[in-house]
């Protein structure tokens, strides 16, 4: 699975719309929605730090790494 973005999980426990989330982080509704649904490739730093102030938490609390179970665990 790799990366899972919980940036919904976190707007949901701020009570924060997507709009409102937008417009405090000054990011495109649709790449924002594009993050949210996990679609994304990549993030800045600088959009992470700005979703994290805006939703004061961690960087840990929106991605988190998720083995695939197919992946053999390193020995």
């Amino acid at each position: 699975m790799g990366i899972v973005v919980n940036v919904d999980v976190m707007m949901a426990r701020r009570k924060m719309s997507l709009t409102e989330l937008a417009e405090k982080v000054d990011i495109t509704m649709a790449n924002l929605s594009i993050l949210k649904t996990g679609k994304a490739k990549a993030i800045r730093f600088s959009t992470l730090e700005a979703i994290c102030a805006a939703l004061d938490c961690q960087p840990g609390d929106i991605l988190e790494y998720v083995p695939d179970v197919a992946e053999p665990v390193p020995a």
